[in-house]
C-alpha cells in the first residue's frame, strides 16, 4: 500500500451507543473524502466485553480460556457491523472484516495470544475499491482455525500491528482524552497534556497503568517504527505523537506519573533459602501464562527461610493463587498471603538516565504525607512503588507536584 493510507482505531467509549457511533463514522468519512485510504480498527462497545466475561464467571469459576475468546471476540464483530452499516447509510462504502478474515494470525496463546502473520491481500483488494475496511480489534485465529483474542488493550495492538503490515503513513488511536498527559487528569487536575512523548516513555507509562495505549501496541510501534497518534473522538484538537527519542528537542526529567489499580500482591512466607526455589515457585506462573511484575525477597524471621512477595494482576489473582497451592508441598513455603488491596504507582522520564536523586525524591515526597512503601521496583527511566490502594490519589497528586508537573 502507499502511504496515503491511515489507519484510525476507535476505542469502546467512542462506540458506547448508536449516536457515537454515527459520529466515528462522520469522522471516517471525512478522512476518505479529504482523499486517504481509510482502515479502520474497533473495540466492543464500551461495557460489552464486561458483561460477556460476567456471563461467563457465572457459569463457571474458571471458564475455558478457548471458549472464552470464541464468546469476547463477538463484541468487536458487532462494532465492526455497525459502523460499515452507518458507513453505508452515509453513502460511504465500506466492509466490515473479522479478524479472521483480516488474515490476523496469531499462536494459540488463548485470551493472550500474540501475532505470528498478517495476511493483508484481501484488505488490500478492498482499499483499491475505494471503500473503507472496518476491521474487528482484540481478535484473531491460531493454526488450528480457533478464535484467539489479544487480551485487553488488544485492539490497539491489532491497529498498530496492521499499520505495519500495509505500511500506513500514520496510526491514529482515538480515544475519550485528547491526548497523552503527565498524569491522569480526571484525578490531578493540574495534569498537563503532552504534545511528544517517546515510544520508550509511553511504554513505560502503558506498562505501569497508563490506559491511554495498550502496553504491546507501544512495544511494536517502536519496534516496526509506526508513527502514533493520540486523539479525542469527540473534540477536532491536537493529539500527543508517540515519537523517536531524537526527535524530542529537550528531554524532560520526568514526563509523567503512572498508576494501576489492577494489581495484586502475594507473598510466600518461609520460603526454603535455597538454589532452585524461585524457579519451583514462577514456572507454574509460567507455565500458566501468568505475568509476574514487581519482586522482593525479604529475610524471614525463620533461619534458613525466607518471604517471597510479587505482584500479579487482579485477573491473573485467582490462577495464580490455585497454581501456587497446587504446588505447595514442593515450593515448601509455610504461607500464602494475598492482598487485592494496593497500587502501583510510577515516575517515569528518559531524562532520569542523566539525573540524580530522583528514587530518593519519591521517596521522601511518599513519606513526607506517611504513604508507606511496600514493594519497590525500577528500570533506567523509570521508578515503582506498590502502596495501600486508599493512598493512591494522595500520591499521584503528591508526586505530580514534586517533580514540578503541576499546569500554571
Amino acid at each position: 500500500m502507499s502511504s496515503n493510507l491511515i489507519v484510525q482505531k476507535y476505542g469502546g467509549t467512542s462506540l458506547g451507543s448508536l449516536e457515537k457511533i454515527k459520529g466515528v463514522a462522520k469522522r471516517v468519512k471525512k478522512s476518505r473524502d479529504a482523499g486517504k485510504d481509510v482502515l479502520v480498527v474497533v473495540s466492543a462497545m464500551a461495557g460489552e466485553t464486561d458483561k460477556l466475561l460476567a456471563m461467563a464467571h457465572e457459569l463457571s469459576d474458571l471458564p475455558e480460556r478457548r471458549e472464552t475468546d470464541l464468546l469476547l471476540s463477538s463484541g468487536e464483530r458487532i462494532s465492526s457491523a455497525l459502523l460499515s452499516i452507518a458507513l453505508h447509510g452515509m453513502g460511504c462504502p465500506a466492509v466490515a472484516l473479522t479478524g479472521r478474515q483480516m488474515g490476523l494470525v496469531t499462536d494459540n496463546t488463548h485470551t493472550r495470544a500474540r501475532i505470528k502473520e498478517i495476511n493483508a491481500s484481501r484488505a488490500i483488494e478492498i482499499l483499491k475499491t475505494n471503500h473503507v475496511v472496518v476491521c474487528a480489534g482484540f481478535q484473531g485465529v491460531n493454526d488450528m482455525g480457533d478464535v484467539t483474542t489479544l487480551g485487553r488493550g488488544g485492539s490497539d495492538t491489532s491497529a498498530v500491528a496492521l499499520a505495519a503490515a500495509l505500511g500506513a503513513d500514520r496510526c491514529d488511536i482515538h480515544t475519550d482524552v485528547d491526548g497523552v498527559y503527565t498524569c491522569d487528569p480526571r484525578i490531578v487536575a493540574k495534569a498537563c497534556k503532552l504534545e511528544r512523548i517517546t515510544y520508550e516513555e509511553m511504554l513505560e507509562m502503558a506498562s505501569q497503568g497508563a490506559r491511554v495505549l495498550q502496553t504491546r501496541s507501544v512495544e511494536m510501534a517502536m519496534k516496526k517504527g509506526v508513527r502514533l497518534q493520540v486523539l479525542s473522538s469527540f473534540e477536532d484538537v491536537s493529539g500527543t505523537l508517540v515519537v523517536d527519542e531524537d526527535e524530542i528537542v529537550e528531554e524532560a526529567v520526568v514526563s509523567g506519573i503512572a498508576y494501576s489499580r489492577d494489581e495484586a500482591k502475594i507473598t510466600l512466607q518461609g520460603v526454603l533459602d535455597q538454589p532452585g526455589v524461585a524457579a519451583k515457585i514462577f514456572g507454574p506462573l509460567a507455565d500458566g501464562a501468568i505475568n509476574v511484575d514487581m519482586i522482593v525477597q525479604n529475610v524471614s524471621v525463620d533461619s534458613g527461610r525466607t518471604d517471597l512477595t510479587f505482584t500479579v494482576t487482579m485477573d491473573d489473582l485467582q490462577r495464580a493463587v490455585a497454581a501456587l497451592e497446587s504446588k505447595r508441598e514442593d515450593i515448601g513455603y509455610r504461607q500464602l498471603l494475598s492482598d487485592a488491596n494496593v497500587a502501583k504507582v510510577s515516575v517515569i522520564g528518559v531524562g532520569m538516565r542523566s539525573h540524580a536523586g530522583i528514587a530518593q525524591s519519591m521517596f521522601k515526597a511518599l513519606a513526607e504525607k506517611g504513604i508507606n512503601i511496600q514493594v519497590i521496583s525500577t528500570s533506567e527511566i523509570k521508578v515503582s512503588v506498590l502502596v495501600a490502594e486508599e493512598y493512591t490519589e494522595l500520591a499521584l497528586r503528591t508526586l505530580h507536584t514534586a517533580y514540578g508537573l503541576d499546569a500554571v
